[in-house]
């Protein structure tokens, strides 16, 4: 099993691009039912995925009564934050340890959102991060509580200015923890256009000494937005998650499946086949063109033995055996030791110092 914190701690590799730490975010699309959320488990480990992650709240401690809706509200028609909260909010801390055995049992990790500092207190020891909410990037109280339990933090950075991140990140590292950050954007769903993946580049740039991922919520069509995401340099995905993508709610419409997870990763590999490393060398592949589609120097007319060459006396050609036309400076000025005829390939035994 991969473990997160490899890819939250070790240095961002400038010479290779790699297989991202992939999360399948579950969210509450377990829609209260156990059965449910052990199918999400099980999917989400057959599909490839590193850790499948949960969210932990309770409506009344996360939302007032007259929030109001922030998603698309022609898919899920519910208009108060608290009104859909209420109907996720059912599972809690035996349900979660639950869940945490499943996970340890199918080989993925577990993971769950805290949105509160209780379920926080029952989280934290079933995890090997903490993953904190966008919405929460502003919330310094919690971010000091949850940087408490001394576990590494994956922090996203949804809808918020630079200064607001770096804020963030500045109470983190004042607790002695480095967090990851993660890219997305606060829309549900976020349309190609707006995934603003540059962001990803942007923030590796600012924070150059933080791991950078991505938390995508576009639809999944063919999955080319995560696999743009890793080339810009996310070192951990985080996509929602279901096991039927036609179910009616906020989550499940947007969120991939088995079936795109599987596709995504497979894709994932064939494109760092061909991408390989950053390093500027011929590849082996290459070495027939290196020996027959370069040029050599080649007499361009019959030279008699003891003449001194001139540039008039040669010419480049294939194929490469004979002397490299980088070495003309060399060349010229040297003395035949043979006659050499027109066309023949030079090499360095038929010349001599003048």
């Amino acid at each position: 099993m991969k473990h997160i914190s490899d890819y939250m701690t070790i240095p961002v590799c400038e010479q290779r691009i790699a297989m991202p730490y992939v999360i399948a975010e579950a969210g509450v699309n377990h829609e209260g039912s156990m059965e449910l959320a052990k199918r999400l488990v099980c999917e989400a480990a057959e599909g490839g995925a590193d850790a499948i992650k949960f969210q932990t709240y309770r409506a009344a401690t996360l939302a007032s009564k007259d929030s109001p809706a922030y998603w698309d509200t022609s898919k899920e028609p519910t208009k108060s934050q608290y009104e859909l909260f209420s109907r996720h909010d059912s599972f809690w801390k035996n349900e979660f340890e639950q869940l945490k055995r499943l996970c340890d049992d199918e080989g993925i990790a577990f993971m769950s959102t805290p949105f509160d500092t209780e379920s926080a207190r029952f989280l934290a020891p079933l995890m090997d991060v903490v993953k904190i909410s966008s919405s929460d990037i502003t919330n310094k109280p919690f971010i000091r509580y949850l940087c408490g339990f001394g576990k590494p933090i994956l922090l996203s950075t949804g809808a918020s200015s630079l200064h607001e991140t770096a804020e963030a990140v500045e109470w983190i590292e004042d607790a002695g923890i480095r967090p990851a950050l993660m890219h997305c954007v606060l829309n549900y769903p976020t349309a190609d256009e707006n995934a603003a993946l540059g962001m990803i580049v942007g923030l590796r740039r600012h924070f150059p000494d933080l791991a950078v991922g991505y938390s995508d919520h576009t639809l999944p069509g063919d999955m080319h937005i995560l696999t743009t995401a890793v080339l810009l340099g996310a070192r951990i995905l985080e996509k929602h998650f279901t096991f039927d993508k036609t179910l009616p709610g906020n989550d499940h419409y947007h969120a991939m499946d088995k079936r795109d997870l599987t596709r995504f990763l497979e894709g994932m590999r064939t494109v760092l086949a061909s991408v390989g490393d950053f390093a500027v060398r011929s590849l082996p592949s290459e070495e027939p063109a290196r020996k027959n589609a370069r040029r050599s120097l080649v007499a361009a007319r019959a030279i008699a033995a003891g003449s001194v060459l001139s540039e008039n006396d040669l010419t480049w050609k294939r194929p490469a055996s004979g002397i490299s036309p980088r070495c003309i400076d060399e060349v010229v000025g040297l003395r035949a030791r043979r006659d050499i005829d027109e066309d023949t390939v030079l090499s360095w035994s038929d010349l001599d110092r003048a």
